[in-house]
């Protein structure tokens, strides 16, 4: 029984290596009839579809030139301006007004009428002292030819003399409030909206009229204790106003604060600026550009061909159609553009599109410059 069972497993196993030797046979024929090679071999290179394809299709970029320029250097802030001169016209006497001399809005000089007050007492107080001051002077003379003669005491003519004085300097008192009933512009400036009007009384100290020196504007503005030590009287300034948009003017600093803000850590700085047709006005917000200097030559690039990584900045410069990946460090900044401290040559192409799709090494193709529309 025993023996039976081992002939039938014996002549199982020889049907199946029979059946596996077959199966492998015809396998072989078949791959040897269509030529091609075993299923486990790769293709030769070149074929497509692996490692082993063909290089990847050229990125479209656009670019644009490192060009070399002069950069202005320039700290900007944010100021008011201010009058160069400025003052509130007020009455230093009590008086009743009897004549304005200015017209609201105009431009006066130096020295002009602009209020008369009620005078005529002041006058008579004056012609009275004026009387009294010739009188004195001629008892003076009286005086000094009786001593010369013996006649009278040294004494005497010190008192006539000393009573002179006295007349003199009650004239002179009488004399400075009859000024004071006339009002003249200090220097030259516009004259604003008046307060009072012809017959009112004014109180000393009394608002009348406001004068502003407008000629030339001043304009204070803050700067970072950074620049303190490159900061002089003479440097230029370029401002601007929302008033003008596109417009600026142009000033140089003259005075600079000694000291530096213990809260802010910022130096304050005034500049003057020229207003011939008085277009700018006291009080305007001003953005202020300051001028620390000009660096020639420096190497200017697009804002948008900077790719930051981390701490450091790198542009994909294009050479020989393929991109190559360039560390830089950069300087100054300007709208829309950088310099290049280091890293990038004038002439050097640059990509200013497209970052995002290449790498190292990829190969790009230039996007033709749209023409401008006319």
């Amino acid at each position: 029984m025993v023996n039976s069972l081992k002939s039938s497993y014996k002549k199982i196993l020889i049907v199946i290596v029979a059946a596996l030797v077959l199966l492998g046979g015809g396998m072989w024929l078949r791959h040897a009839g269509s030529g091609g090679p075993p299923a486990n071999k790769p293709g030769p290179a070149g074929s497509g579809g692996g490692p082993g394809g063909s290089a990847p299709p050229a990125m479209t970029v656009r670019v644009a030139e490192a060009k070399s320029a002069a950069l202005r250097e320039d700290v900007t802030a944010i100021g008011t301006l201010l009058a160069n001169e400025s003052i509130t016209i007020r009455s230093e006497v009590d008086g009743r007004i009897t004549q304005i001399h200015f017209r609201e809005g105009e431009s006066v000089a130096r020295g002009s009428k602009l209020v008369s007050l009620n005078s005529a007492e002041i006058e008579a107080q004056l012609k009275a002292a004026l009387a009294e001051t010739t009188l004195s002077r001629t008892r003076l003379t009286r005086a000094e030819e009786l001593h010369g003669k013996n006649f009278i005491s040294g004494q005497a003519l010190d008192e006539a003399r000393e009573h002179l004085n006295q007349s003199l300097a009650r004239a002179a008192e009488i004399q400075a409030r009859l000024d004071k009933t006339l009002l003249r512009a200090p220097f030259e400036g516009v004259v604003g909206v008046r307060q009072v009007s012809v017959g009112a009384y004014v109180n000393k100290g009394q608002d009348i009229a406001r004068l502003e020196g407008i000629g030339t504007l001043k304009v204070d503005f803050r700067v970072p204790e950074l620049f303190a030590g490159r900061l002089k009287p003479g440097q230029a300034v370029k401002v601007s106003v929302d008033a003008f948009p596109g417009e600026q003017f142009d000033g140089d600093i003259f005075a600079i604060e000694p000291s530096v803000d213990e809260q802010t850590r910022t130096v304050l700085l005034r500049a003057r600026v020229p207003n011939p047709k008085a277009r700018l006005k006291p009080g305007m917000f001003a953005r202020v550009a300051l001028l620390l200097g000009v660096r020639e030559g420096a190497i200017i690039v697009p804002e948008q061909a900077i790719v930051p990584r981390g701490q450091d900045f790198f542009v994909f410069k294009v050479v020989g159609g393929k991109v190559l990946f360039a560390k830089v460090e950069l300087g100054l900044r300007r709208p829309g553009e950088v310099q290049i401290l280091k890293g990038v040559a004038p002439g050097d192409v640059v990509v200013t599109d497209g970052q995002l799709r290449i790498r190292d090494g990829a190969p790009v193709k230039i996007q033709a410059a749209t023409p401008p529309r006319s």
